[in-house]
């Protein structure tokens, strides 16, 4: 009885840490705010990144001078895009791109509004960058207050506060999942009777949630590539190289619990060992 006990609450507590992993680390990095801020700010230092960000920057600003001087005039972009290079290369540069990516975070998981606006990236803090505003004032050009540039452009359209929902239930669930796991993980532990191969076991949970995340990861790349299809362009680089970062960010969580679950086998083992040990001990005559 106390064998089933444990191997179900096992199985409960698997699961559970199953969904505990991938929650906690999309809570923490995807949903909050301040998350995908500083994961924005870290893809900010991807040489890809900066690349794609610099070819954008040149773009909106060509077209202001160009739109400002109405084509009279020749403009040197090699300039322009010079300066963007220097700018995504600079401290400044991550610090601005969390900025509009936080702003765009906010449009996705906010409360949804009765709006149709587009989603979209507004690159106008960038372009007030001093850097920026040498090239831009010699042309005579201001910026605007905003400049956005559509992040989509085929449908299905995203909707403003779409994740919402997420933003609002996933810390529940997140918390939810990891007490689950750890009150699961208890449980086997009290209900049997050897407590080195109950930590054994543990350890596995933790191997093979985190071998699995490592397939689902290579698995769901696969379908990430639809909604990255709505973007083109540069628009579509920075894409990829946030979902790169992303993607190396959830790989770091996945080899934490590898180790935590090799830790955890060996701890079993140890533990095992000793109490056969001392099994031995107690029975051997004096």
């Amino acid at each position: 009885m106390r064998f089933a006990t444990a191997l179900v609450f096992w199985l409960f507590a698997t699961v559970a840490l199953a969904v505990a992993i991938p929650a906690a680390w999309a809570q923490q990095n995807i949903v909050n705010e301040d998350g995908y801020d500083a994961m924005a700010q870290k893809a900010a230092r991807d040489p890809a990144l900066q690349s794609a960000v610099a070819s954008e920057l040149t773009t909106r600003a060509m077209a202001l001078i160009n739109a400002h001087g109405g084509g009279r005039d020749p403009v040197d972009s090699s300039q322009v895009h010079d300066t963007a290079t220097a700018f995504t290369a600079s401290p400044a540069f991550p610090p601005l791109f969390g900025q509009v990516n936080r702003a765009a975070h906010s449009w996705l998981f906010s409360n949804p509004r009765p709006t149709g606006d587009q989603w979209v990236l507004d690159v106008a803090p960038m372009l007030k960058d001093s850097s920026f505003q040498q090239v831009l004032s010699s042309y005579n050009v201001t910026v605007p207050e905003t400049l956005k540039v559509p992040l989509t452009v085929s449908a299905p359209p995203l909707r403003q506060g779409q994740l919402h929902r997420l933003a609002t239930w996933g810390p529940w669930v997140t918390i939810a999942a990891i007490a689950v796991s750890a009150l699961c993980g208890l449980v086997t532990l009290i209900a049997a009777r050897r407590r080195g191969k109950v930590l054994t076991s543990l350890g596995v949970s933790a191997l093979l949630v985190g071998g699995a995340g490592w397939a689902a990861i290579e698995v769901g790349g696969r379908y990430i590539n639809d909604p990255l299809n709505r973007s083109t362009g540069d628009i579509r680089r920075i894409a990829d190289a946030m979902v790169g970062q992303a993607e190396g960010s959830l790989h770091l969580w996945l080899n934490l619990t590898l180790l935590a679950g090799a830790a955890l086998v060996v701890v079993g083992v140890l533990v095992a060992a000793l109490g056969s040990l001392f099994k031995r001990t107690q029975r051997s005559p004096t």
